[in-house]
């Protein structure tokens, strides 16, 4: 039974988190403004990030076949100023130099992502020269002493798998992921000891299949997101078995998935539907695909509200599938660590959704409504606000919910829309800066946090926004052929807490050796 706790004076998730988070984390207190000075443990990882149909270019090149994204982008509408990722960064023929921009920067990591459709352009052949391609980017990372964490799946898939199975609305994908991936391991597994194996499955699911926003375009309301999620959950799990019975004990490698959440706080922390509402905003998010992986079923709220909404439609079963014991078993417990992506928070408040089957989606199934301050910084996508104590509060949450796994901040940043000629992203030194920081409180409050990726080390193709948001370390001249990149003012200070571990010294604050 849990302790009791006044609605009055705790806060979000009180009834979940009072029970074994009450002497690490206080849920009560939000010290908005607070500064923590101190380092990082010893041996954590510093690192940038970027994926392979963002930054790599050469779209169809040496025998690379079409992904979903080569075709999307390619349809006229689908992105802003029908732009593509044809040629990016040209970060396949540039590799070399980003990886001296990442001597330069002293990083410990670097996360980056391999193209199924490079090394496997069809169903059954394997492309030699894709798989050369990343033998000599792992090889030169190695060379320079930074560690490689590599992404199996960020959002690029085979167009071929598409065309003839509906890609993750189709069962088969499990396999085909799996012999994809256990290439990857025969290949790369050597050298290679950090595996994700999916990047985001929430906006893989929920803006290809769900809005359409992203590739593959499809718009399944109310079904299509919890099948191509079913399928991804389980695809994962079937992976990592893969590695961990065939590949695990000669390689002693990790391996992972990256999940993207945003935080969600209650409008009004008196008010328990409101305290509901936000906890439901995680589940639906994070917890989506946390809670199978590490607790072996979906979140229990997320069961009660799409099976009820389901039988108010007059549906005969919920639209959110469901795991045989056997399934349940095998997919618990399959993370090795847990890569987190974290840019934003929501203030939740609960607003009831007519549950018509013509009213049937994802977002309806929630009951709530997301609001935001308008006083938070705004820089860059519309999306995308500094709210940082939102980043302690989510890192809290994983440590309380799935019992205190091994993190790695797989993604952490934010964009600019303006072109800024001087390369003066001050927002973005301050947005590290107060980002990093909560994080560091986290480890305080015991989270066990072990790494931190810079999102993203260069200027690179931002999906439907196209090239209008920038994110990156470096700035990317996109209008130049030989795409030339210059530091960024935050290059410095990144640099600059890379260097100090952290923030050692109060008197020298690092921030105002920037502006």
């Amino acid at each position: 039974m849990l302790p009791r706790c006044a609605v009055s004076v705790c806060h979000v998730l009180v009834l979940v988190l009072c029970l074994s988070a009450a002497e690490d984390f206080d849920w009560t207190k939000n010290n908005y403004g607070s500064f923590y000075y101190g380092t990082f443990p010893a041996g954590f990882s510093w690192g940038a990030g970027g994926s392979a149909y963002q930054t790599e270019g050469a779209w169809d090149q040496d025998g690379k076949g079409l992904s979903i994204w080569d075709v999307f982008s390619h349809r006229k509408g689908k992105i802003q100023q029908n732009e593509t990722g044809d040629s990016s960064c040209e970060g396949y023929y540039k590799f070399k130099d980003d990886v001296s921009l990442m001597k330069e920067l002293k990083l410990n990591h670097y996360r980056f992502s391999i193209s199924w459709p490079r090394i496997i352009p069809t169903a059954d052949h394997v492309n030699e020269k894709g798989i050369q391609y990343y033998d000599e980017l792992i090889d030169t990372l190695m060379e320079n002493k930074i560690t490689p964490i590599v992404t199996l799946y960020h959002w690029d898939l085979p167009q071929v798998l598409q065309e003839k199975y509906g890609g993750w609305q189709n069962i088969s994908m499990i396999s085909h992921f799996n012999e994809f991936a256990n290439l990857c391991f025969e290949k790369f597994g050597n050298r290679v000891k950090y595996w994700i194996t999916f990047n985001n499955p929430w906006s893989v699911v929920v803006e290809g299949y769900e809005t359409g926003e992203h590739a593959p375009g499809l718009r399944l309301k109310g079904a299509g997101a919890y099948r191509a999620a079913h399928h991804i959950i389980k695809a994962h799990a079937k992976v990592w078995h893969t590695y961990d019975t065939q590949w695990r004990g000669r390689q002693k490698g990790f391996i992972g998935i990256s999940l993207s959440g945003d935080w969600g706080e209650p409008v009004d922390i008196s008010n328990q539907k409101d305290i509901e509402a936000a906890e439901r905003y995680v589940q639906f998010n994070l917890g989506w695909f946390a809670t199978p992986i590490f607790h072996g079923d979906y979140p229990q709220v997320m069961k009660d509200f799409v099976g009820s909404k389901s039988v108010q439609q007059g549906l005969g079963t919920s639209r959110l599938p469901t795991f045989s014991p056997q399934e349940k078993s095998y997919i618990k417990g399959t993370c090795d660590f847990l890569g987190i992506g974290h840019f934003t928070t929501r203030y939740i408040t609960h607003k009831n959704n007519p549950s018509g089957r013509s009213g049937s989606s994802y977002f309806a199934d929630r009951d709530l409504a997301e609001l935001v301050d308008p006083r938070w910084p705004d820089p860059g996508s519309e999306w995308l606000y500094s709210v940082p104590w939102g980043f302690r509060r989510l890192l809290n949450f994983v440590k309380t919910q799935y019992g205190n796994p091994m993190i790695y901040v797989t993604e952490n940043g934010v964009s600019e829309k303006m072109l800024c000629t001087e390369l003066c992203d001050e927002w973005r030194i301050q947005y590290f800066q107060d980002y990093i920081n909560e994080m560091l409180k986290a480890i305080r409050d015991g989270v066990n946090v072990k790494g931190y990726t810079a999102w993203s080390l260069l200027d690179k193709f931002e999906w439907d926004e196209g090239y209008s948001e920038r994110f990156g370390l470096y700035y990317v001249d996109f209008r130049s052929k030989n795409k030339p990149r210059y530091p960024k003012a935050s290059v410095q200070f990144y640099k600059r807490i890379i260097s100090s571990n952290g923030f050692p010294n109060q008197r020298e604050h690092i921030l105002t050796n920037y502006q």
